[in-house]
This record gives C-alpha cells, structure tokens and sequence, in this order.
C-alpha cells in the first residue's frame, strides 16, 4: 500500500506542477501540501482524474500555529471508493486570509467548512451560507484557537426573574490549584495540613517504644543479678 500511495503522490505532484508545494508519507498515510489559492483546482483534479476519482470528503478540519506567519493549516481528507485510498490535503492559511469554498466540488463540504469557520475563524469564500454552526448566536471568538482560554469568556443559566437563558461573565468559585504531579512514591516537598499530628504521632510511638526497650532490659539486669547472689 505505501509503495502505491508514493506512486500516487508523484502522479499528483507531476500533473499539478506549482499548485503542489510537496507531499509526505507519514506511517502510511499520504499528505500532500498545496497552495491554497488553488485549492479548487487540486480538489478538482483529485475528484476526477481516473488515477485518482477521490469522490468522497470525509472531513475538512484546521491545526492552529499562533507562532507561524500563515497561522492555520487547512486539512482535507478525501476517500476514493474506486481504488480504496485515502488522501490529505494541506493548504496554509493566514489569520486575515481566506480560503475558497469547496462546495460546488463536495457537496459534504458544506457543514464542514462552517465548523472550521465556527471554531478556527478562518473564512471560505464563496459559500452560500457561512454561519457558525456549533455554537451560540452571539458567541464571541473562535473556541479551538489556541489563544481562546479554557473557561470562556461567558457562561449560561437560566433567570427565575427574567424566565429566560442569560449570559454572564465567568466567574470562577475557586482559584486555580496547582497540583504537584511527582511520584506517589517520592512523596511532595511541602508539608499538607494534619502531617504535623502525624509527626507527633511518630515521636510519641518511638519513645514509648525506647521506653519499653529500656524497662525490658533494666528487669532482665535485675534478675540476672539476683540468681547471680
């Protein structure tokens, strides 16, 4: 199967020139890399081409790079059912960038892409209805960006007086803890409440037990001593 997917992505390579910036197998899985100004036309290519017919998408998802100058790789996964291969397409996107739509080529691609726009942020122009699709109306920031806090900015819950669903900022109950994550077996650093009387604990059960040792031997001496006599 690699030596077919290799072959593959040459065949792709060579027939798209330009628009295919490279392509990698990875634990036999086929990723090619592409422009992604011409990403209609790869997707196009890979859908009808008899060496290829990937007629299928499976999914269209993002990877977040803050650090990176072209901040989001967009990832197509293709399936085709004629020869029972699969392949993925990368294309990098900018965070003021966008990317085209590829709905008049996959149909499926139509959720998908709202996902990616929901939780990324990043746009797929020329799609007839690019609305979020997971989260609320109204919601603010994209949540799988890896700038957007865990908490969130809002949180939900109904109000008795106003018998409706409100928004209010979060407010945490607690503060975060931190949690020390060495090994059960070497024990922690610092002292946890109640060791104290522990400790205590330990020192009372040792002298009573030197005490003991010691009351056992002066008894023994005096015997010894009386049957010497």
């Amino acid at each position: 199967m690699d030596e077919t997917l290799q072959r593959m992505g040459e065949t792709i390579t060579k027939a798209l020139g330009a628009s295919v910036t490279g392509f990698a197998m990875v634990r036999g899985e086929l990723t090619v890399t592409v422009n992604a100004a011409d990403i209609v036309k790869v997707a196009r290519f890979l859908r009808d081409d008899p060496a290829c017919l990937f007629k299928c998408i499976i999914d269209v998802t993002a990877i977040d790079w803050p650090g990176r100058e072209k901040r989001f790789d967009v990832v197509y996964h293709l399936l085709s059912p004629r020869i029972n291969q699969r392949v993925r397409v990368k294309a990098e996107v900018g965070e003021a960038e966008s990317i085209a739509s590829l709905i008049d080529i996959y149909r499926g691609a139509d959720w998908f892409e709202r996902e990616v726009y929901d939780l990324y942020g990043v746009l797929f122009t020329g799609h007839p209805d690019m609305r979020r699709i997971l989260t609320d109306y109204g919601f603010e920031g994209h949540p799988l960006r890896k700038d957007f806090p865990l908490t969130g900015f809002v949180e939900v819950r109904y109000d008795d007086e106003q018998k409706r669903v409100v928004y209010d900022p979060v407010r945490l109950a607690q503060e975060f803890r931190n949690f020390d994550f060495l090994s059960p077996w070497e024990g922690t650093d610092y002292i946890l409440p109640g060791d104290e009387k522990a400790g205590q604990a330990a020192v009372k059960s040792e002298a009573k037990s030197e005490g003991k040792g010691e009351g056992k031997s002066e008894i023994k001496s005096e015997a010894k001593s009386e049957a010497k006599s």
